[in-house]
């Protein structure tokens, strides 16, 4: 691959709050060196984990000028550029590129239901806007806009398109891109229901775009490592089995309930959800907390899962 890429594991972080309700810079910080010193290669600001559509257009820009002052020299920090419309995608990409920004990560604009063939083509004007890295999120569970792999493989041919990640359950669409061997990323969400994780790495897929590294960071790099040998197959297996209790866990709820109540009840500094989001019951995040403690999480990094 000769463009930007990303390889291991690129972690969607949550956005954390602040008893006010604020976002928590300071809290961010803390959580990007937790993610730097645990092998994370990449993170995402404002996906889908980030809770992007609660968040004010004077935050979103926010989040981008403070966060990218933040960014440790061997990590890249992409930024969800989702909007409702072409322009104001184009305004947000502009927006970030302008403000540090190393890419870019856009979904298909929400409720609308768009054709595919519509959004080929929006995905052509936002790259064609600016030449900021973009990573495309084919995420028909929370778009409906579902583009095939002829589509994405078109897409690809782009130069400032050098990230995908694929949300589907269709193994043989991550089958068909990788083996078309397009010059971009392939990666896939971390979703144990969708079951892609196995498929894209044992076909030679290059990492997982994930919310789990947000509390396992080392294990979710380890599952993230594209294979060179056999010997990453063995660790990957083993580490995959291993967390996959939490990484059901974490997709118990929608997307970043379960995950964000689960890091406020062992202590990481993320602050609560967004209303009208409301955190898990207690007993659920017992469910979560043992969990951890079963995967030894706790001990190796310092959590209180006591409960």
């Amino acid at each position: 691959m000769s463009r930007s890429r990303v390889e291991g594991s690129f972690v969607a972080t949550v956005t954390p709050f602040d008893a006010r309700g604020e976002i928590d810079f300071g809290a961010w910080r803390m959580l990007i060196e937790h993610q730097h010193r645990h092998g994370t290669a990449a993170m995402l600001f404002m996906g889908s984990t980030g809770e992007p559509s609660l968040l004010s257009p004077e935050e979103k820009k926010r989040v981008v000028v403070e966060t990218a002052k933040m960014r440790p020299p061997d990590m890249a920090f992409y930024y969800g550029c989702t909007g409702a419309s072409t322009e104001q995608v184009i305004e947000n990409v502009r927006f970030a590129a302008a403000n540090g920004a190393d890419g870019a990560v856009i979904a298909a604009p929400p409720y609308i239901c768009a054709s595919e063939a519509d959004i080929e083509q929006f995905y052509l004007d936002v790259a064609d806007a600016s030449d900021l890295p973009l990573g495309i999120y084919n995420n028909p569970p929370r778009v409906k806009t579902d583009l095939h792999w002829d589509q994405l493989l078109r897409l690809f041919q782009h130069p400032n398109i050098v990230i995908h990640k694929e949300s589907t359950a269709r193994v043989g669409q991550i089958a068909q891109i990788l083996a078309a061997a397009p010059d971009v990323s392939v990666m896939c969400c971390d979703s144990p229901n969708l079951g892609l994780v196995v498929p894209t790495m044992a076909l030679g897929g290059h990492g997982t775009a994930n919310m789990g590294g947000n509390i396992a960071p080392a294990e979710m790099a380890a599952i993230s490592k594209p294979w060179a040998d056999d010997g990453d197959a063995e660790a990957f297996r083993a580490q995959y089995l291993a967390l996959l209790p939490l990484l059901h866990f974490n997709y118990s709820a929608i997307n970043p309930v379960a995950i964000k109540s689960l890091m406020r009840a062992c202590g990481l500094p993320v602050g609560g959800l967004r209303k009208p989001l409301r955190e898990l019951p207690e007993d659920e995040i017992g469910k979560g907390l043992a969990i951890l403690r079963a995967a030894g999480l706790g001990h190796r990094y310092g959590y209180d899962v006591s409960g």
